[in-house]
């Protein structure tokens, strides 16, 4: 059982993954969002093929700690992905400074301005869910 990470934004939703033994986050990717029925699907498979039985979605605050503006976007779009895809159990993470940390990354790393904008939000998946599984310290859920 493995445990799925999430970037959720409004064109694209980056994904990441644990390994089996729920130490490490490792990118899948990145989905573009066409509907929710499409990319719901898609997170489906993911779930199915990985046999994931909890998803980490990263929660949007301010840097104070107060809700932003896409909080309620994204408690719609978990509301609506818990409908369509009911098995794995779904957490919060914050997710302040995880795609700032991840453009850093990609810029030492000499990745092409073009080329950020594919992956960035995988990598801020990767961010999420490695913070979410130190965390825990082998108390995952």
């Amino acid at each position: 059982m493995r445990i799925l990470g999430l970037d959720v934004g409004e064109k694209t939703i980056g994904v990441a993954c644990s390994d089996a033994l729920l130490m490490t986050a490792q990118a899948v990717g990145t989905i573009k969002r066409q509907s929710k029925k499409k990319d719901f699907a898609q997170l489906a498979a993911v779930c199915r093929e990985r046999e994931v039985h909890c998803i980490v979605v990263g929660k949007p605050s301010h840097m104070n700690g107060e809700r932003s503006e896409n909080m309620e976007k994204i408690e719609r779009f978990v509301s609506e992905l818990k409908e369509a895809v009911p098995e794995p159990d779904i957490v919060y993470w914050d997710e302040r400074l995880t795609t700032a940390m991840a453009r850093r990354q990609l810029i030492a790393a000499g990745v092409r301005r073009e080329k950020r904008k594919g992956v960035i939000d995988t990598i801020a998946a990767v961010f999420i869910l490695q913070n979410y599984l130190d965390a825990q310290g082998g108390n995952h859920g």
